[in-house]
């Protein structure tokens, strides 16, 4: 997911993204463990979709202040 796609979200809509993508993450991990993962390149790629949403939720609460 892009920046731009991010930032035109809500903060309730980012949340709720945030953490269908933590959930995603969980699930990739543990398909990973049980060696049923056929793609290794989603992992990284839902990691940095979390990070962006975290450092831009972060970036609107200080903006806020």
């Amino acid at each position: 997911m892009k920046t731009d796609q991010i930032r035109a979200f809500s903060d309730e809509e980012l949340l709720k993204k945030l953490e269908d993508s933590r959930e995603e993450f969980l699930n990739l991990r543990f398909r990973l463990a049980t060696r049923q993962l056929v793609n290794h390149r989603e992992i990284p790629r839902v990691k940095k979709d979390i990070a962006r949403m975290e450092a831009i939720l972060r970036e609107r609460e200080l903006g806020a202040e």
